[in-house]
Order: structure tokens, then C-alpha cells, then sequence
């Protein structure tokens, strides 16, 4: 299933909007992860600096061919071996991940799709007890330049709310962007 319209921009649009070493640090990933996955890692933005900041593996998935070809070439060109491309329909078929096998799952730009709750509880499924969910978003302002529809576009309070439904807590919010919001939740011991 492809994800609703992202209203994602070219590559040097979309890199321009962010400093991803910066954010991913904001948000928590350190030299400390082992292993990490991103659901939709797009042109790699956060991929390649993740797999430079992290001692494991980071999971690049992605339904798109191009997005893992550029993510790969990307990879290779830097040297890195960690960067492990995975093309899936993860809306709907999940990520394949084993359970409890990553440190932190990076949800960015995601959870205007179908189904945010679907994506929530596979992230709670592929964490480990209390690791790291970070969340990206577009704010909530029909100002920005690009992003998804306003209105499948979710606030940082639904995002919040949702991800506390699946068993996550202790969320912190931090601006990563002139057009983006970040959240940060640890997985708990609730079961779903």
C-alpha cells in the first residue's frame, strides 16, 4: 500500500530544510544504539548520518525502488556497511524486523499514512524495552511549502496520543526545523 501523497519535495529542497546530524542527536540517537530502523527512508537523509552516529545496523525500509537505490548508492559511496536497504510495503506487511531487535525506530514523515496506529505498534514491536521512538512531522500551518494535505497532516498532539495508545511515554517535543516538529517516546511494558 502506498502511503498517502507526502507532498515531499526534490532531494535538495527536502535536504535543505534540516541539519539531520543535529536533529538526530536532538532526538536521542547516539554512538551508545546499537541497532536502529527507519520506515521510509526516502532519499537517506537521516539514514547515512544515523549509520555514521550508531555501533549497529539501521534498516532502511522503503516501497519505493528509487528511494532504496538512492539510499544504497549513498551508502556505498560514504563506505558505510551498516545501511541495510529493505524494499517493503511496511504499511502493509510490517517491517520483517525480528521482535525487540533495534534501539530506536524513526517515524519521519510517516504517520500521515492510512493507518499511523498500524505503524506505532510495529515500532513498539521491533523496540526493545525502553527504546527510543522518534517522530518527524511537518507543523500543522498551511504555510509550509510543501508537506501532506492538512488534512491527513497530524498534529504533534495526535501523534503524541496515538503513540501513548500503543504503549509509549514520556514524550518530549523539540522544534528540528523551520517547517518540522520532533517528538521522542520510550517504549514501556504495556502489551498491545
Amino acid at each position: 500500500m502506498k502511503v498517502r501523497d507526502s507532498g515531499m519535495p526534490g532531494k535538495d529542497m527536502w535536504e535543505n530544510f534540516f541539519n539531520p546530524d543535529e536533529v538526530l542527536i536532538t532526538l536521542g540517537l547516539n554512538s551508545k544504539i546499537n541497532n536502529a530502523a527507519e520506515f521510509g527512508c526516502g532519499y537517506g537523509t537521516f539514514t547515512i548520518p544515523a549509520a555514521k552516529i550508531i555501533k549497529g545496523e539501521i534498516f532502511a525500509l522503503d516501497i519505493e525502488p528509487d528511494m532504496i537505490e538512492i539510499t544504497q548508492k549513498r551508502a556505498k559511496k560514504q563506505e558505510l556497511n551498516n545501511v541495510k536497504t529493505i524494499l517493503r510495503d511496511f504499511v502493509t506487511d510490517g517491517s520483517g524486523l525480528k521482535d525487540e531487535n533495534v534501539d530506536f525506530v524513526m517515524l519521519f514523515n510517516i504517520l500521515h499514512a492510512d493507518n499511523p496506529d498500524k505503524l506505532l505498534r510495529e515500532a513498539y514491536r521491533i523496540l526493545k524495552l525502553n527504546g527510543t521512538l522518534g517522530i518527524i512531522h511537518w507543523n500543522y500551518d498551511p504555510k509550509t511549502p510543501r508537506g501532506p494535505a492538512m488534512e491527513i497532516r497530524p498534529k504533534p498532539e495526535q501523534c503524541i496520543e496515538w503513540a501513548e495508545d500503543t504503549g509509549f511515554y514520556n514524550p518530549k517535543k523539540y522544534n528540528v526545523g523551520p517547517y518540522h516538529y520532533g517528538i521522542v517516546l520510550i517504549k514501556g511494558r504495556g502489551e498491545l
